[in-house]
């Protein structure tokens, strides 16, 4: 071989090898990024654990708590109202009621005719209006002058010309779903504002006392019969339609729940008579909280950076305001990491862009390569450029995050049937898995898009439930979605406790 062919295939030679080398090089800094990416993965499933036996402690831990609460105000931070209610619809209501439902940036007015046991519900008619901007930090007298005023157009529009114009007495249930301190069914003191009101004159006053003084200011003949929240509507609804239903859960963008209390214990705790065989407590369950709780860094930095710091910790773990920025944490700490997703994202350090809506429309992309997911990726978070593989990282992140919020809600649940005795182990001062219980049929009606929309989520919050349970006791109870339970409900009870 000649030597220019020699210094040829030595180049070559040489090339080659310094291209192996940077094959290599990538081959091994690929492997090293996707290792410290699982890690993250790892790290977040072990955190997010809900074992059946740390499942049972939250239950257990559930139960406690209210029982604290209970027993006294500030006792637990479950809040524990009472809400005066001491009995639920049971069918036979006849007549036609209203109901307004005061719950976040819109209001919602309704009417239902109800026919009794013969033909329950006849009809239901509803109007919804958004709430100006200004009004949410104006004046009390503004904003029911505003709600008002609507109500009334929305009566005289119904009953135009039609059968309802002869009803004399037109009586209302109201639906105000804020922190309120009531002494009685009719009289409620506003403690705080959320969701965004900041209306300074009405904390601390008569919730129901605004409403009828806006009542009375716009000419509207309309008795106001009761004040509760979109819990306790959720569960008249409930029982409305099957009487075997003793509590009710919210699982939406909030979440709460209520549920009824036996007589014995409101008395031993309260000192309160009641005219029946009990009482619906109100909970606050979003403020829930026990050293139990698989809680991440996430949900620190989430809790530490949020409006209301060591505040609604059971919440901020299984609704879906949080869900969704969770899972952008979870993202964000991987693109800090590693490159896997190209250069960190300005919209990925941003709180609260990723809604829970568009976890959910991850986590149940059921395209091939994951389009689905590109494409929030792509236009929410401005990630461009993703491999099929970290697609699937995201799922599985939105899918863990998912499955912890839904199995400490079913713990959540069992615990209030623990309190109440429908556990089957005979209730809080008892052994688990007494067999001389004899389980009653229990239903707890569920509402909000979290549980009614959310494939996935539901089925975790069942397979969980069916978990902590057991066969022997898990048949007997059963979760019934209702729809629209805050409105319709307030009117229901309204007729319930019609004068």
């Amino acid at each position: 071989m000649g030597r220019v062919a020699l210094g040829v295939a030595v180049g070559v030679a040489v090339v080659a090898c310094a291209v192996a080398g940077v094959v290599v090089g990538r081959r091994v800094r690929s492997r090293k990024k996707w290792r410290r990416v699982l890690g993250v993965l790892k790290e977040l499933e072990e955190s997010c654990e809900t074992t059946i036996g740390r499942l049972r402690q939250v239950v257990d831990a559930m139960a406690v708590e209210m029982h604290a609460g209970l027993a006294s105000e500030g006792g637990s931070k479950l809040k524990m109202l009472l809400t005066y209610v001491d009995h639920l619809p049971t069918g036979s209501e006849i007549g036609t009621y209203y109901a307004l439902d005061l719950g976040d940036t819109n209001f919602r007015v309704l009417r239902v005719q109800l026919g009794g046991r013969e033909s329950l519900m006849l009809s239901k008619d509803v109007e919804q209006q958004p709430i100006p901007q200004h009004l949410m930090t104006s004046s009390s007298e503004d904003l029911f002058d505003f709600i008002a005023s609507t109500l009334k157009q929305f009566v005289e529009k119904e009953e135009s010309g039609s059968e309802f114009a002869s009803v004399r007495t037109r009586e209302l249930g109201f639906t105000f779903s804020f922190p309120v301190k009531q002494t009685s069914i009719r009289t409620g003191n506003l403690i705080k504002w959320t969701k965004g009101f900041a209306i300074e004159d009405m904390v601390g006053r008569d919730v129901l006392e605004c409403l009828q003084a806006g009542l009375t200011r716009n000419g509207l003949d309309m008795q106001v019969v009761l004040l509760v929240n979109d819990t306790v509507g959720s569960l008249a609804l409930g029982h409305y339609c099957d009487a075997d239903t003793v509590a009710a859960v919210i699982i939406g963008t909030g979440t709460n729940a209520c549920y009824l209390e036996r007589a014995d214990a409101i008395i031993k705790c309260q000192g309160l008579l009641t005219t029946s065989g009990g009482m619906v407590v109100n909970m606050e369950w979003g403020n829930f909280w026990s050293s139990h709780l698989p809680r991440t860094s996430y949900d620190i930095d989430l809790d530490v950076e949020s409006l209301n710091p060591n505040d609604q910790g059971f919440e901020k773990m299984i609704s879906g305001m949080y869900l969704g920025d969770i899972v952008r944490r979870v993202i964000l700490r991987m693109s800090q990491e590693t490159d896997i997703f190209g250069p960190v994202s300005s919209r990925l350090t941003t709180p609260f862009i990723l809604e829970t809506y568009l976890v959910v429309d991850m986590h149940e992309d059921d395209s091939p390569d994951l389009q689905e997911v590109a494409r929030i990726l792509k236009e929410i978070l401005e990630i461009t450029e993703i491999p099929l593989k970290a697609r699937k990282l995201v799922v599985r992140i939105c899918d863990v995050v998912t499955r912890r919020a839904a199995r400490l809600a079913a713990a959540g649940i069992v615990g209030i049937l623990k309190k109440i005795g429908r556990d089957g182990t005979g209730g809080i001062t008892s052994g688990r898995g007494r067999s001389d219980i004899k389980m009653k049929r229990t239903v707890v009606a569920i509402e909000g898009d979290l549980y009614t929309t959310y494939t996935m989520f539901r089925e975790y919050l069942h397979e969980a439930l069916n978990e902590i349970l057991g066969e022997d006791v898990a048949p007997h109870v059963i979760l019934k979605a209702t729809e629209d339970g805050s409105g319709i409900g307030a009117a229901l009870l309204a007729a319930s406790y019609s004068s």
